[in-house]
This record gives structure tokens, sequence and C-alpha cells, in this order.
């Protein structure tokens, strides 16, 4: 988030770069009318009523020549985007023309918008909060419908409401405790009366609530790194086409055909999912293959998800191959959270295609190549992920998660600090402690250096 006083009036370019039809120009603070009317030679049309106009460059020899011709919509504060008086100038798309347009307005004494800017004078202005700044940028970027459809009820404020409320629980529930440390003079124990601990109760189950939807909609907006890996000829790239849907890896009988790591950005059941095949693990001396592996191992250290695919007709043991494999970070690799065994050629064998289970961890066994239990594959990969899609998740983030999750520490604490101790001051100490998490997402208490990262996130002219 820049420094500078809101008193400045910056511009930027709010449509991407390249060859258009129409091309967007904003401008944003006190001198923006008076900078559209130097541009225009003529007043500022009516608020919100677009009005054609021509562009001119600066004067030279008492003329001026135009750079381009459009329309100028101008929104007074502060009832606007950012709440200060804001301008839209909507002339042609091309490179050329909006670099021009954009170094006279500068040239008129606009500022050079920083990424971000405009959004976080909207959220300086209250316009909104921080939640809903975030969603502008999440439904820029959404990678599916349900991402996207999450990112507007964000933006419409559903996330904020549903934490606010919870706010206002917490609050309350502040209120009973600090009243009955100032009045430790009375007969009734108010600590120990079961009204607080009740109350305390709601508010945990109203958080675990959000926490539980903000995890969706934290799939959706980072979606999920699924990693294949197994020997070669297991059928991985086999299995990433029939996932894609389209033939992107090269498929062939000889060994070591995956030399180096193949991504695929896919959508399945609305989660967005990035599909990574590898080389084949197995001893080798060719040197790029040795590579490839290595590669190989650092896409499955660092994946969500691993699918380890073996050959039905030759392996019966993954468990076995799973340790052989991963022999060196058995630990993290062998999470039963993380691994999914993958039976594949269930055409060759005798081995009937399904969802089980085998030592302890989810196996399906399919045929990649005839497309068999693909689809039982993706209802695992989602079950696998925590991945159930709602109509009313909303999108979140990882510092949204991290801070539902501290919140929740504080009030366990809370808890026992009530019902082991009657500790009234720490059990109060916790639930502010609470409170101050929560009141980080929308940006109530919000360090300045965390709204600079996250306003530094969006694009130049958002």
């Amino acid at each position: 988030m820049s420094n500078r006083p809101n008193s400045t009036t910056i511009a930027a370019i709010a449509t991407p770069l390249g060859r258009g039809g129409i091309g967007v120009i904003r401008l944003s603070g006190s001198k923006a009318v008076q900078i559209t009317e130097q541009l225009t030679g003529k007043p500022i049309a009516q608020a919100r009523q677009a009005a054609f106009a021509r562009f001119l460059d600066a004067d030279v020899d008492g003329s001026h020549a135009t750079i381009d011709e459009g329309l100028v919509l101008y929104f007074p504060g502060p009832n606007s985007f950012t709440g200060e008086d804001v301008v839209e100038l909507q002339g042609h798309g091309g490179i050329v023309v909006q670099n021009a347009l954009l170094a006279r307005l500068l040239a008129l004494g606009a500022t050079a918008a920083g990424a971000g800017e405009f959004s976080s004078r909207a959220f300086a202005n209250g316009k909104m909060d921080l939640v809903q700044a975030e969603a502008i940028a999440d439904l820029i970027d959404a990678a599916s419908s349900q991402a996207a459809r999450s990112a507007i009820r964000s933006l419409q404020g559903e996330f904020s409401t549903r934490i606010q409320t919870v706010l206002e629980q917490l609050i309350h529930l502040r209120l009973h405790v600090e009243a009955a440390i100032d009045f430790p003079e009375e007969e009734i124990d108010f600590l120990a009366d079961g009204r607080i601990l009740a109350l305390l109760e709601q508010v945990i189950a109203a958080i675990k609530s959000v926490f539980a939807s903000a995890r969706q909609g934290q799939l959706l907006r980072e979606g999920l790194q699924v990693v294949i890996a197994g020997k070669p000829n297991a059928g991985k790239s086999s299995l990433l086409n029939a996932l894609a849907g389209v033939d992107r890896a090269i498929v062939t009988h000889i060994a070591g055909t995956t030399r180096d790591v193949l991504h695929e950005r896919i959508t399945l059941n609305g989660l967005p999912i990035t599909l990574t095949d590898t080389a084949g693990l197995r001893e080798t001396d060719d040197l790029v293959e040795i590579e490839g592996i290595r590669r190989a191992y650092t896409q499955i250290e660092q994946a969500d998800l691993l699918l380890l695919v073996y050959d039905l007709t030759q392996d019966t043991e993954p468990l076995a191959l799973a340790k052989e494999f991963f022999e060196d970070d058995l630990h993290h690799n062998l999470d039963k959270k993380r691994l999914i065994f993958i039976g594949n050629k269930a055409d060759l064998s005798t081995h009937d295609v399904g969802i089980g289970e085998k030592d302890g961890f989810r196996q399906i066994t399919l045929s990649a190549k005839q497309k068999l239990g693909i689809d039982d594959l993706v209802q695992l990969i989602s079950q696998q992920a925590g991945y159930q899609p709602e109509e009313n998740t909303f999108i979140a983030r990882t510092r949204h998660i991290d801070a539902l999750s501290r919140c929740l520490i504080s009030l366990d604490d809370a808890r026992v600090q009530l019902v082991d101790y009657r500790a009234g001051e720490l059990m109060a100490e916790s639930l502010r402690l609470s409170q101050n998490a929560l009141s980080e997402i929308t940006g109530e208490f919000t360090a300045d250096d965390l709204l600079g990262k996250i306003f530094g996130s969006f694009c130049i002219g958002k």
C-alpha cells in the first residue's frame, strides 16, 4: 500500500495492455476533475453520465493534437469506488495510444498509481473492508466459476458479515467476563454459574463453522497441487491425459519417456488443480533421466496430494513401493491424508475398478487408458483434500485461515482458564487476543506492513 497522502491524484491504465476495442484509464483524487478538463478542453460532464470528448495533447504553436477520443465518466466522491472524485476515460485499446494518454495525464499533474492503490484508498476511506478489497483481486484471478462465485460473495460482504456476527458475540462474552472481574464483591460467582461457559462454547462453535467454510474458500482460491508418481510405464502420463481430458503427455511403451515434469492446470468439481506428471522413479545411468527423477522428487515434496501409480499386472504391494521410493522421508510422504495408491491397468488384470483401502491408505483401481474409474478418482481427490463444494462458500486466503486458527487457540486457552482455574483475568486476556485475531481479517486491527503486502499483490489500476 502506498504511503502517499490521499490528496495526491493518481492515474493508471485499468484494462490489460494490448490490442482491443476499448481501453480505460482511471483517475482518483482531488484534482481528477481539473486534470480531465485540461485534457479535454471543456467542463466535466454531469455525474455518472457518459459524454464524448477528445483527449488533447500539449499546446504546440497554439493548437492541440488529438491523442485519442472516447467517453468521459465522472463519479464524485464520496459516492465512488475510492470515496474520492473518480474519472474514467474510455478510449481505444492499444499500447501506444494508452501510454500516450497516461503520459499526458501525468504531465498535467497526476501521479502514476501503484499496485492496488485504488483499492487501498477505498479501504482507507471506509468504502469496503479488507476482506472485500481482497475479494476484488481474487475475483480477477479466479481459476474456476465456483471460485468466481465465492469471490463475489466475499465482495458482497458475506464473509465479513459472518466475522462481524462472531465478533459481536465475542464482545458480549468479554463484557460478562470483565463484569465478573470488576465486581468480585458480589455474592454470585459469575465465572461459575455456567452462563459464561455457555457463551464461550457458542463463540467457539461459530468460529469453527466459519473456519470450515473458509477452508473451502482457501482451496478454491489457491487450488491443489496434485503430483503423479510411480515407476516407468505404470501409466502416469495416461492418467494425466485422462484427468485433463486432452493428450498433454506423450504415452509410449518405452520406459523413461517422461523425463521432465509436466504441469497441467485443470478444474475438477469446481476445484482448481495443478496436475503434475513426473519422470518414472527407478535406478538409471542416463544423466537426463537422473535429472528428471531429481525434479520428480522435488515436486513430490511440494505436493498437497500424491498419487502413487502402480501397474496391477506387475506390482501388488504399493506400500512396499512407497517405502522403496520414499525411504529418505517416510514420515512426510507416507502421510495417509496426503498419499493415494492408484492401481492402474485394471483392464489388463483381474482386479475390479473401484475405491477401497490398502494398508490403511485410500486406494483406487482403474484403467487410465480406457478411462475406467476416473470419475471415482475425481471424487476421491475431492474427499482427500477435504473439499465439499457448497453454494454458500466464500473466498478465503491463507492469512484468514491463520487468523481463525489463532482465534481458536486463544478461545481454547480461555476455556482452560475458566474451567480449570477460574482465572478471570487470564481468561479475559485470551478473549482479547482472540478478538484481535478476528479483527485482523476485516482490517479493523491490522499492521501497516501487512496492508502493504496485501495491496501490493493487486494489479495496477485496481
